[in-house]
């Protein structure tokens, strides 16, 4: 039943409000030397000065003037900012307990229950990350297998863009695709088809959520959950399309118990549900079906996506600077001529290694990570209770001007001293920091550089005929390039055999 009677709405309006005054003030101690911050307005705070489309903006104006650690309070949720490398570096190595927690998002919560890997709490995250991560190492990190595995995937992806004949085409599907596969091998023990309708449809599902996570209106979401999921909106179409995902999943892992033979473990599924069996002796609760299901779907969205949309804006920034594009090829065409790319040769490939950290760096996929406090914390002079909602902006570690010469430009020269030898750099975090770094490191930086340059070892990539290049990034919760499409020119037989490795 609605309620349409204007005064008796008015009156529920006023007495939220004096509720949500009552709370306010009922924590007003708890929050004595707070990191400072705009003023918040009554139950909407500071919503009427964040663009909802890119918040990274909005924090780093907020950064000028407060510093680089700041609150800033969404609905009525108190959130503090932390802000350049010095300062998130520290929050998350240096007090790497205290913020290791995530908060309770709704739309995550939602979609995950508190299961899995990316948005899980307390033992239960602590187990599944550590499962996550052995289990890699151990069936393939570790192993020639992998890199035998993208490079097989790679000569796919390589037919596919020949088949394009060098006309213009949009790529976004079709990298997914490649990069979904290494998932699918490791999970799965096969690959799909490009065309396979169902690997279609289930990675529409994940590259639409991804996109989505972002939209203003699942943020209005996350801030007033009980009012907005009466609403329609991409909230909802999120939480759609998450249940036919785990509906697919869960399939998967029905036909793996069916088919799971404890002498031959070749996959993830199998090494879980073998867990499983010898957990249930002890009646712990981690390994569970729920579990798994939502450690798959981890792998399969925020997994795949990173990978992919680096490897898209690898693409797009190579058209737009064909000089760095050609001195890449000239590197390749020296150390690995047109022999399989592996990751020993990335030693001998400065000027390679440097433009791939620079593609991470200048495009800045993931501007932020949610953290939340696990305990009362002061830091940086600064009192922060515990269940604080915490963003550390990556955005500003990597494009901190104290440690990159031209942050807001594509320069490869970051990563390179004056000789040319590759050089790292302490403030170069696309993956995180501290206990809730990326766990998928090492597979993604294998990915890039074999993916990446098998892709430049077979084309020169162009801008279709009068196209003009937009590099700066559209909105989602990983942040991938403008539409766009590409031109892959196959290289001439003369060109990728040219220093080739007998």
């Amino acid at each position: 039943m609605f309620i349409t009677d204007p005064v008796t709405i008015l009156l529920l309006i006023l007495l939220c409000l004096f509720l949500i005054h009552i709370f306010d003030g009922s924590k007003e101690n708890l929050y004595q030397n707070f990191p400072p911050g705009p003023k918040p307005l009554p139950i909407i705070g500071n919503m009427h000065i964040l663009n909802l489309k890119r918040p990274y903006k909005t924090f780093i104006e907020l950064s000028k003037k407060y510093g680089s650690v700041f609150s800033i309070q969404i609905g009525v949720q108190k959130t503090v900012v932390l802000f350049g490398y010095e300062t998130v570096k520290d929050a998350l190595v240096n007090y790497a307990e205290e913020f290791s927690e995530r908060p309770d998002i709704p739309i995550f919560h939602d979609i995950s229950k508190g299961y899995g890997v990316i948005s899980a709490h307390g033992e239960n995250w602590k187990v599944m990350r550590r499962f996550t991560i052995s289990t890699l190492r151990d069936f393939w990190m570790g192993k020639k297998t992998i890199e035998n595995n993208i490079n097989e995937e790679s000569v796919f992806l390589v037919n596919k863009f020949k088949s394009f004949g060098g006309k213009p085409f949009e790529n976004s599907m079709i990298v997914n695709a490649a990069v979904s596969n290494i998932i699918v091998s490791i999970v799965l023990g096969h690959r799909f088809n490009y065309e396979d309708p169902v690997f279609l449809r289930l990675m529409k599902l994940i590259n639409e959520n991804i996109r989505l996570l972002g939209s203003p209106m699942v943020i209005l979401y996350n801030i007033f959950p009980s009012v907005m999921r009466w609403l329609p909106g991409s909230h909802k179409a999120i939480l759609e399309n998450a249940t036919e995902t785990q509906t697919f999943i869960k399939e998967i892992i029905r036909k793996s118990k069916e088919e799971l033979d404890i002498d031959d473990q070749r996959t993830l599924i199998d090494r879980f549900l073998i867990k499983q069996q010898e957990e249930k002796k002890k009646s712990t609760k981690y390994f569970c079906d729920e579990n798994l299901t939502m450690i798959i779907s981890n792998l399969y969205g925020v997994g795949i996506d990173t990978t992919s949309t680096t490897l898209r804006w690898a693409l797009l920034l190579m058209m737009k600077y064909s000089e760095i594009q050609k001195n890449v090829q000239k590197e390749i065409e020296k150390v690995i001529g047109s022999a399989e790319p592996h990751t020993e040769h990335r030693k001998e490939m400065p000027y390679t290694n440097a433009v791939i950290h620079e593609i991470q760096r200048f495009a800045n996929i993931v501007p932020t990570v949610p953290h939340a406090t696990a305990q009362d914390v002061t830091f940086k002079g600064y009192f922060i209770p515990k269940g604080t909602y915490v963003f550390p902006l990556l955005t500003s570690v990597l494009r901190d001007e104290a440690h990159f010469e031209k942050p807001d430009e594509f320069y490869p020269q970051h990563f390179l001293d004056s000789d040319g030898r590759f050089v790292k750099k302490e403030a170069f975090l696309p993956f995180s920091a501290g206990k809730r770094s990326c766990a998928g490191e090492k597979l993604a930086r294998i990915e890039l550089f074999i993916f990446f340059t098998r892709l430049l070892q077979n084309f020169t990539f162009q801008a279709p005929p009068g196209a003009e290049l937009d590099i700066n990034s559209a909105f989602g919760f990983i942040t991938p390039p403008m539409p766009h499409s590409i031109c892959a020119v196959p290289r001439t037989e003369d060109q990728t055999t040219k220093g080739k490795i007998y």
